[in-house]
């Protein structure tokens, strides 16, 4: 799931009902949770290594290298490229 969009057609319920949900019950909105999982399946698969940071970030929908750079470290609190040279040293 990429977006709310995907999420009303999943749910079957209205985007404003929906906001209204996990505002009052979760106390964030729906795209703040689906951005949440994204990233974190991104520091997945970059912990796996099964992907550059490039296909990485395509195959969940970004088209720019630097928007997904910027929400992951957000999220994550390290860059990509930190995060994976981190998963790296690790092993």
């Amino acid at each position: 799931m990429r977006s709310v969009a995907d999420l009303v057609l999943k749910s079957g319920w209205a985007e404003r009902a929906l906001q209204r949900l996990f505002r009052d019950y979760l106390g964030v909105s729906p795209k703040w949770v689906i951005r949440r999982f994204r990233l974190q399946e991104a520091a997945e698969c970059l912990a796996r290594q099964t992907g550059t940071i490039a296909s990485v970030a395509a195959e969940l929908g970004y088209f720019d290298q630097t928007h997904f750079a910027r929400d992951f470290k957000s999220v994550i609190g390290l860059s990509p490229r930190h995060f994976l040279d981190k998963a790296r040293t690790t092993r």
